[in-house]
């Protein structure tokens, strides 16, 4: 992996920064321009329809540039040799966001179900954390990730 980063340096980390821009980019968008923009809709069932459509899209998305972002994050902590706390920060920074990313994936998948049988109530209930909680969560600590890979890269 060093020869590989050593030829491939900038399109490695190109790919990394391009990767935390899609994700963490795409959930602010979501959380303060979308999810907004759907409290207009009156229809609650096409509110909530909608609402799934839109964050099935943007997982589907985002999955793999997460795939990316890990597998360019091995390449440079192996190939340009990182270490230290720094870097184990971001590993667990992004691992508790990737564990966070499906868990809502698990949530969105059952609350789609829900919604196809005409459960609304229960639908909705089921997916009622993410714009709240869980997603708010994973800008945060991904900010964090970002501000932690530009420390780390100017060392």
């Amino acid at each position: 992996m060093k020869e590989l980063f050593e030829h491939y340096a900038s399109i490695v980390i190109f790919l990394h920064i391009l990767s935390a821009v899609i994700w963490v980019g795409g959930m602010i968008a979501i959380r303060f321009a979308v999810h907004p923009s759907l409290q207009s809709i009156d229809d609650p069932q096409i509110k909530l329809g909608k609402t799934l459509q839109i964050v099935g899209r943007l997982f589907h998305i985002v999955l793999p540039f997460i795939f990316v972002s890990l597998i360019t994050a091995l390449i440079m902590i192996i190939g340009a040799g990182f270490s230290g706390g720094l870097v184990h920060l971001k590993e667990a920074i992004w691992t508790i966001m990737t564990l966070n990313f499906v868990y809502m994936y698990i949530k969105r998948y059952k609350a789609v179900k829900l919604f196809d049988k005409g459960d609304l109530a229960a639908s909705k209930k089921a997916v009622a954390l993410l714009p709240t909680v869980l997603l708010p969560i994973n800008i945060v600590l991904g900010l964090i990730a970002i501000f932690s890979g530009v420390v780390l890269r100017g060392f």
